[in-house]
């Protein structure tokens, strides 16, 4: 496969905060669906149990061996547009924010994640561009299972984000 890496770190303010987009041939309900549904997260992320509307659910990482169902805050959800949460993953908080535009029949997915911590981004860049191919892959029909974090990802993609976050 051999992707090539597409996010970039950039300041935001004061915060360090890593982008990634990607494009679907989808109108913007459908994508919104691939990122919010538990049936549509789990072929590609993961899945959560809760009711959303009380601000927190229970994630797990499906695509992760040994994940345990974790807590994330729903710091903002609007439909079909804008979804922020709060990952609580052991002793990291991350913020991970999607926002959806939708033109010409194509819908554009952006993903940041603010606050991000410079000794990490060599890792989280490469996972985060692993994920959003994985949801890719589930959404064009895909071999989602043929998307490898350890042939493709990490640590081919490292240093593209180590660089960016000195």
């Amino acid at each position: 496969m051999n992707p090539t890496p597409s996010g970039h770190i950039g300041r935001v303010g004061d915060r360090l905060t890593l982008s990634l987009t990607r494009e679907f041939r989808a109108p913007i309900e459908d994508v919104w669906a691939a990122v919010t549904e538990p049936e549509r997260l789990a072929r590609w992320v993961g899945t959560f149990t809760g009711d959303p509307a009380t601000g927190e659910v229970q994630f797990e990482m499906t695509a992760e061996e040994g994940a345990t169902p974790e807590p994330m805050e729903i710091r903002e959800c609007t439909p079909p547009v804008t979804l922020k949460v709060t990952a609580h993953a052991g002793d990291f908080h991350w913020h991970l924010d999607l926002h959806l535009e939708e033109s010409d029949g194509v819908t554009t997915l952006t993903f940041t994640q603010p606050d991000l911590d410079p000794a990490h981004a060599d890792s989280v860049g490469p996972g985060w561009e692993y994920y959003l191919d994985r949801l890719v892959a589930a959404e064009t029909g895909g071999d989602v299972a043929g998307v490898d974090f350890d042939r493709d990802y990490y640590p081919a993609m490292a240093e593209h984000y180590r660089v960016q976050a000195d």
